[in-house]
């Protein structure tokens, strides 16, 4: 009757209410965690595999943000049944099985937006082998694309709309892959992607849309090196650094405002314990080459959240070994101080992998508490009024929270 209706009515604008709340609440705090200066951390559980007919780890996770992690009693060589032990963890976001890649990506678009603005931004993805990191990286087709590809549209989608309030903007591409310690330009052509990358001189691509970007990415796909392991039958055995530079520029009132923004999305290759990957030969090289270089990107990221409690202070603590790794090497510019950085630590629900989850979350857990400085625009405003791509628009934040408005009316 009318009664019920104006009762649906109701609870529908409720709800509408509600989720712009959530968005706004969203917004605001994206920002307290940009002036906050800390590494996001987003955790993301993947389903268990169909040829995975093992326990599984008891994994709950609470408020979107919090994860428990509890082993199941075990009984010990004596016949007694020893207690469960659990583990908490607390991060910006952690995603169960069930999550999307839309939804994934809702929750990280206001930050890939901000490159546009003039921000250097990273996002990187960290786990095992087999936890799911490609799939969150680079996913499959249509709806199950990941956070790459979505990332590449999005970029251009947000270019094309500036362009027609008065922006002009370039963007190139760049794709390198490091293997055995050694960097390879994925662009350059084969005979010359080592040395050209030795040197330290990379090839990038001028690109004009996403379509573009999208064949780029999957020429350099076929060839990335993977093998398979007990762990892993499409295993990546190197660390994959793609990367678009944004330049951007617009003449506002007789000032010219400039916007240099670098937006890098990683594709790390899984750390591994050889006794259970069955890495010999090639494959166990490749291993050891792999955890070297992820654990310099742990002290990276600690000297990193120590310099940031330090302040500027140049004494030899605050020192950050970059160059112990080709990995850190290449992304000196993503992870400093005044970049966005954001990591992903992709598990596995596996009970035989409990250690290496525990591992990853620990590490996560270590990134999460390290504050690494304040992140900043790079541009030039010949006015001396500060540089963004708010000078003619809304900036890319800003839009995003018109859109989460206009959506919940």
């Amino acid at each position: 009757g009318e009664a019920a209706d104006e009762a649906i009515q109701e609870l529908t604008r409720r709800a509408e209410l509600l989720t712009h709340g959530v968005a706004v609440a969203r917004h605001l705090h994206n920002g307290y965690l940009s002036l906050k200066g800390n590494i996001r951390v987003f955790c993301r559980l993947r389903p268990r595999l169909p040829a995975e007919t093992e326990e599984e780890v008891n994994i709950s996770i609470q408020e979107e943000s919090k994860l428990t992690v509890r082993s199941n009693p075990q009984k010990s060589v004596t016949g007694l049944t020893e207690r469960s032990s659990t583990w908490d963890f607390d991060f910006d976001h952690v995603f169960g099985t069930g999550a999307c890649q839309e939804a994934v990506f809702e929750e990280i678009q206001l930050l890939v937006q901000s490159a546009l603005d003039g921000y250097k931004v990273a996002i990187f993805a960290y786990g095992q082998t087999g936890s799911g990191k490609t799939h969150t990286m680079a996913g499959g087709q249509g709806s199950d694309a990941g956070v790459i590809p979505r990332a590449v549209d999005l970029i251009f989608k947000e270019v094309q709309e500036l362009r027609q309030r008065g922006w002009h903007f370039e963007v190139q591409a760049s794709f390198l892959e490091v293997y055995n310690e050694v960097v390879h330009d994925v662009l350059a052509p084969k005979a010359s992607s080592e040395s050209s990358a030795g040197s330290g001189q990379f090839s990038s691509r001028r690109v004009e849309d996403a379509a573009g970007v999208h064949a780029l990415l999957r020429r350099a796909d076929q060839k990335r090196h993977v093998a398979a392991t007990n762990m892993n039958d499409n295993s990546s055995r190197s660390h994959a650094v793609f990367q678009l530079a944004i330049d951007g520029h617009c003449d506002v009132g007789g000032r010219r405002k400039e916007v240099q923004g670098l937006l890098s999305l990683v594709d790390l290759a899984g750390s591994e314990r050889v006794d259970k990957s069955g890495a010999t030969g090639d494959r166990l090289k490749e291993a050891q080459y792999i955890n070297r270089s992820l654990s310099a990107l742990g002290d990276v990221i600690e000297a990193l959240g120590r310099k940031g409690q330090n302040g500027k202070g140049q004494t030899g603590k605050d020192h950050v070994p970059y160059r112990n790794s080709k990995l850190t090497t290449l992304l000196k510019d993503s992870l400093g101080g005044d970049s966005k950085t954001l990591m992903f630590v992709n598990i596995s629900p596996s009970l035989r992998h409990l250690s290496e989850t525990l591992s990853s979350l620990k590490f996560a857990s270590k990134v999460h508490t390290c504050n690494v400085g304040v992140a900043k625009r790079h541009g030039v405003d010949a006015g001396g009024q500060g540089s963004a791509a708010a000078a003619a628009a809304p900036s890319a934040s800003s839009r995003s929270a018109s859109a989460a408005r206009r959506r919940s009316r």
